[in-house]
C-alpha cells in the first residue's frame, strides 16, 4: 500500500482525505500495526485507482483472498464480452480495429486491420503485439511517414501505462520498444487536434488516421478490464476511399 501511495504522490493524510479514513490507520497499516479488511484494502486500493490485478495481489498480501477473477476469453462466461469486442471490431469495418490485451497482444482483429500488418516480418506476428509490429523495423515502421511523432506518442503512452499499472512485464517492453530505431519528436503542433498515424498505402497513397480506444468500464474480470479495442479512423475523404 505505502508503494502505491508512493507511487501516485500522496501523503498517507493526502490518501486518509481521498478514502474518508484517519490518517492514523492509513499508518497503522502501512506499518503492519493493524490488520485492514478486505472492504478497506478495496477501499484505499480505489482511491489510489490501483487496477484490479493488482488490487488482488494487495488482498493476498493482507492475507485475503482475490476478488476478482480472471478467465480466459473462451471461457463460457465470456461469451458477452466476445460478442461485444465482435461487434464493436465489426461496427468499424473496413478501417482498421484490433482488439489488445495488458501488454499489448493481439487478442482479435477485423478485416481492415490487415492493412496494417501488409509486409510485417512472420517473426513478429508468433504471437501478434501491436507496439512490436507498428515500431519494429521489421514491421510497420518503415510505411510511417511520421514515425518519430508517432513513436514519441505511443512510447509516451506506454511509459504512462507502466507508471499507472507498476507492472515488470509493461516496463520490459517498454525498454524493448525504446531500443527500437526511429528517433522521437515531440515537436508536434500543440494546438492541432489528435497525433496522426501517417502511413503509405497502397498505390503511393498517403493513409492518414486518428486512433480511438474502448474499454470495458465496468468490467470485474481481469482479462475484460484489461482489454482495449483501438480503431483507426480515416482523417480525410481520400483515406477513406483507400479503404472502401
Amino acid at each position: 500500500m505505502k508503494q502505491w501511495r508512493r507511487r501516485r504522490r500522496l501523503s498517507q493524510l493526502d490518501l486518509a482525505i481521498e478514502a474518508d479514513v484517519s490518517s492514523r490507520h492509513v499508518s497503522f497499516i502501512e506499518t503492519g500495526r493493524s490488520a485492514p479488511s478486505r472492504a478497506m484494502v478495496l477501499r484505499l486500493a480505489a482511491a489510489l485507482e490501483v487496477p484490479l490485478r493488482e488490487r488482488n495481489q494487495l488482498l493476498m498480501a493482507a492475507g485475503l483472498a482475490p476478488v476478482y477473477a480472471e478467465r480466459s476469453l473462451e471461457d463460457p462466461d465470456m461469451a458477452p464480452v466476445r460478442d461485444g469486442v465482435e461487434q464493436v471490431l465489426k461496427a468499424y469495418e473496413p478501417f482498421p480495429c484490433l482488439a489488445v490485451d495488458r501488454g499489448w497482444n493481439v487478442v482479435a482483429a477485423n478485416s481492415g486491420a490487415a492493412l496494417l500488418m501488409q509486409g510485417v516480418s512472420p517473426e513478429l506476428m508468433a504471437p501478434p503485439n501491436a507496439l512490436r509490429m507498428s515500431l519494429h523495423p521489421d514491421g510497420l515502421a518503415p510505411r510511417i511517414r511520421n514515425l518519430g511523432q508517432w513513436r514519441h506518442h505511443v512510447i509516451g503512452r506506454l511509459r504512462r501505462e507502466v507508471t499507472v499499472s507498476g507492472s515488470a512485464d509493461l516496463a520490459a517492453l517498454l525498454a524493448e520498444i525504446d531500443s527500437y530505431p526511429g528517433g522521437s519528436d515531440d515537436s508536434a503542433d500543440l494546438g492541432g487536434v489528435v497525433v496522426p498515424l501517417e502511413l503509405d498505402g497502397p498505390d503511393g497513397v498517403v493513409l492518414t488516421f486518428l486512433s480511438t480506444v474502448t474499454t470495458f468500464g465496468t468490467a470485474l474480470d481481469l482479462t475484460a478490464a484489461e482489454l482495449s479495442i483501438e480503431a483507426f479512423l480515416p482523417v480525410d475523404e481520400q483515406t477513406a476511399a483507400a479503404l472502401r
